[in-house]
């Protein structure tokens, strides 16, 4: 029979081998400012508002975009998804579009930019929401729904 020491030992190895997934599973959610009129964004126009093709929402206002470091574990999910590039490819697209994509160096700072910016769009993890922004829905679904574009599964 196994001795406690060796069931501790059991139960962290499982815990290591799990967590690298747990990391990858991030929950992420769209978030815009209260004020826009927009509940539901389709995975093709995303890519269009998120590679900088599309610069304006319907009723006109400029859209702002609000992405953490694409270095940083949570936008490597974004990165694959709605720009289909690498984290040094996506520091030069940033660069080359300054004033239309602002990088931000928290999920508190995206929301408290999202929320005070008319036109603002951005991406934080599930857990960080607040009353303050609207989630916006991608092709039908929220973040909590199985097959929603920015789940990390």
């Amino acid at each position: 029979m196994a001795s406690m020491g060796h069931w501790r030992l059991l139960l962290v190895l499982l815990w290591a081998m799990a967590a690298p997934s747990l990391v990858h599973a991030r929950q992420l959610a769209l978030v815009t400012d209260k004020d826009n009129g927009t509940a539901n964004v389709a995975s093709a126009d995303l890519v269009k508002i998120f590679n900088a093709h599309t610069r304006a929402w319907l009723d006109g206002k400029p859209i702002t975009i609000v992405l953490r470091d694409p270095s940083s574990a949570d936008m490597q999910l974004v990165l694959r998804k709605l720009f289909n590039m690498t984290a040094d490819q996506a520091r030069v697209f940033l660069q080359s579009h300054k004033g239309t994509i602002v990088v931000a160096d928290s999920d508190d700072a995206v929301i408290h930019f999202v929320s005070s910016t008319r036109g603002a769009i951005g991406v934080v993890d599930l857990y960080s929401l607040t009353k303050d922004v609207n989630v916006l829905k991608i092709d039908g679904k929220l973040p909590v729904e199985q097959g929603y574009l920015l789940r990390g599964n």
